[in-house]
């Protein structure tokens, strides 16, 4: 399993549980399917920038720093306004030109946005193939991204 797949598990996980330890977390992950070990799940929480805070039950649980969608919102708008080129979509696929050097980062960006619609992204040095699950979905993410021209 690739890393942000990973990540994406333990943040899923996170909204379902109340993880106090790093423990909870590979023993999750392994009733899920994943084995992993207690160095990696701790490389994991200091990428992905966990915090603990109150658990209501007592006691302190990981959860994610609350500014990170504002954050990573405010990453995205910034790295289209500075990069982007132009914007294209059809059926399921919406094609976005960046500056070069530029794509990764763009679809980095967005694949961290969770967008509920998006099926996936590729992002190569300027362009990012943005694959959404339904056309409709498409056109909705297509939307998004416009908005976030604008300034």
């Amino acid at each position: 399993m690739r890393k942000s797949e990973r990540q994406r598990l333990i943040k899923q996980l996170m909204n379902e549980n109340d993880i106090q330890k790093q423990e909870d977390f590979v023993t999750l992950l392994e009733n899920s399917g994943v084995k992993v070990t207690q160095a990696t799940i701790s490389r994991d929480i200091k990428d992905m920038q966990l915090i603990k805070v109150p658990s209501p039950g007592g006691g302190y649980r990981y959860s994610l720093p609350a500014q990170q969608t504002v954050d990573t919102e405010k990453k995205l708008k910034r790295v289209l306004y500075d990069a982007y080129v132009s914007m294209a979509i059809q059926d399921y696929f919406i094609v976005l030109k960046a500056l070069p050097g530029n794509g990764t980062a763009i679809a980095t960006l967005i694949d961290q946005m969770e967008f509920a619609d998006t099926f996936g992204t590729i992002g190569g040095d300027d362009t990012v193939l943005i694959i959404a699950k339904t056309p409709a979905a498409a056109q909705d993410l297509y939307q998004i991204l416009t908005n976030l021209l604008e300034r």
